[in-house]
């Protein structure tokens, strides 16, 4: 709440003004109870079925209405090294090819890394881009492959951290599927990782699902404590008294009641279906629900596994089928630049691509391919775009910063993999040249992959928002266009 007071009367101005509470129009009530339902009608009825309006009629540039599509996003917070994952240059030096070898995977004559085996095995599946342009991206803030756009660079841009992310264009733009759940959630292990909606205002960020899942605890260098984390968002806090629980279960009972009534009188069946979701969100635990892994059955938990990330993973899908439009999950282990920065082993904590990046890819391998795995078998799978991709990619030669076995950034090019939503796959986009250091055909920006984003989850290519100053800004730039080959 704001604490400045206003001019006049004396009166705290607050969050909740454009809600009218004080101007008596259409029906009044005078009863407590009644100004009670008065109320909940205003900030239900008024707020978010517009919002839910303006969901339900984003489309695509075709017109095509996307009632139920989501997007999850597996970022590889750090920048994994594409030559050592996507892009082998297995005829090259070794100071430049790495340490591993290449495996055939189920599209024809192409190969990934020996360490992504599950992945290799239902490439046809998946696309590769070997050609994204990612000039300008950097971490801590990790923000330009985030929002689309290369101004988002808080290191040279002091306005770049306002960008706003895709997910918190999607949130205030088109709004989740389901009204009772965030639009845009993340499993953020430090806020320098995951990008925030800036321009558009703190009510787009994204709720943050780590404070609010009982979760694996891991140490910065990946080691699992045993303990689990205790979520404290969905309880009440410790000097809550009695009094006041009474009051809260007393305010519950009057909305079950409150509910009953209309239901009985049919007021329910007269609102507008947003304004009906809208009442859903006010007496439903959907979020509580998604995230209590309890609930889901211990075959599908197990074949997740026990690891943070995959768990995190499942989460996510339940979160998706849940109604979240938008999921992030940081798959770090430290809070500073990222577990797949894998700048040597002489650099701790992330050590370089032998020591460093080695252990990180059968657990990817297991995590994307089960999810992607499981989407599918629930007939998700058309209606979910799962993306995998960090900042940027590796330098081509081994050896940086006084290492013989890391790589540093690299800016110039980098690789990322997608699945699901209803695109077409099983193939490899773009290409780099001899050494992975440069695009050779097909470069793909940050704007053509926030318009793909857009496209599949119905947000208009044309829109805009404001910055600080009034000025409009174009959610796609760089004229970018969705990603042909996939459409």
């Amino acid at each position: 709440m704001n604490d400045q007071r206003s001019c006049e009367g004396g009166h705290e101005t607050h969050a909740f003004g454009s809600f009218g509470g004080t101007v008596r129009e259409g029906l009044c009530f005078s009863s407590r109870r009644n100004m009670m339902k008065a109320s909940l009608s205003g900030i239900a009825g008024l707020s978010l079925p517009q919002l839910l309006k303006q969901r339900a009629t984003a489309s695509t540039s075709s017109g095509v209405v996307k009632p139920n599509q989501s997007v999850i996003l597996l970022w590889m917070t750090g920048g994994p090294s594409h030559i050592d994952m996507w892009d082998m240059k297995p005829d090259r030096p070794s100071d430049n090819r790495g340490p591993f070898s290449p495996v055939a995977t189920a599209i024809p004559g192409e190969f990934i890394c020996e360490h992504l085996p599950l992945q290799a095995a239902m490439l046809d599946k998946f696309s590769i881009i070997r050609s994204v342009d990612c000039r300008h991206s950097s971490h801590e803030p990790n923000m330009v492959m985030q929002t689309g756009h290369r101004e988002a660079a808080p290191r040279v841009n002091p306005r770049g951290d306002q960008y706003p992310a895709i997910g918190s264009v999607i949130a205030k733009h088109r709004g989740s599927n389901h009204a009772s759940v965030p639009p845009y959630i993340a499993f953020e292990r430090s806020r320098s990782h995951i990008a925030y909606a800036g321009y558009l205002g703190r009510e787009h960020n994204p709720f943050n699902a780590n404070q609010a899942a009982s979760l694996p605890v891991y140490d910065l260098v990946g080691k699992d404590s045993g303990k689990r984390s205790n979520p404290k968002m969905f309880r009440m806090p410790r000097d809550l008294s009695f009094e006041r629980v009474q009051q809260r279960l007393g305010l519950l009972r009057e909305l079950d009641h409150m509910r009953r009534e209309l239901d009985h009188s049919g007021m329910m069946n007269a609102m507008d279906s947003y304004q009906q979701q809208a009442m859903d969100m006010l007496t439903g635990g959907r979020v509580q629900k998604a995230l209590n892994l309890d609930l889901e059955p211990s075959a599908i938990r197990d074949r997740y596994g026990d690891h943070l990330w995959c768990q995190q993973a499942l989460l996510a899908r339940r979160l998706v089928e849940a109604g979240t439009a938008f999921v992030t999950i940081d798959l770090s282990y430290h809070t500073a630049s990222g577990t797949w920065d894998n700048h040597g082993d002489n650099i701790p904590p992330y050590g370089g691509i032998s020591k460093g990046l080695r252990p990180l890819l059968p657990l990817f391998d297991h995590l994307i391919t089960t999810l992607v795995s499981d989407l599918e078998q629930r007939g998700m799978l058309d209606e979910v775009l799962v993306i995998a991709m960090g900042e940027f990619g590796r330098t081509p030669q081994l050896g940086t910063q006084g290492s013989t076995d890391g790589r540093n950034h690299w800016p110039h090019v980098m690789s990322m993999c997608l699945a699901g939503g209803g695109m077409r796959h099983g193939q490899i986009i773009g290409s780099t040249d001899a050494d992975g250091g440069a695009i050779k055909t097909r470069p793909v920006t940050p704007g053509d992959l926030a318009a793909t984003i857009y496209r599949h989850m119905g947000v208009p290519m044309d829109l805009t928002y404001e910055d600080d100053r009034g000025r409009p800004l174009f959610a796609v730039q760089e004229n970018g266009k969705p990603i042909s080959e996939l459409i």
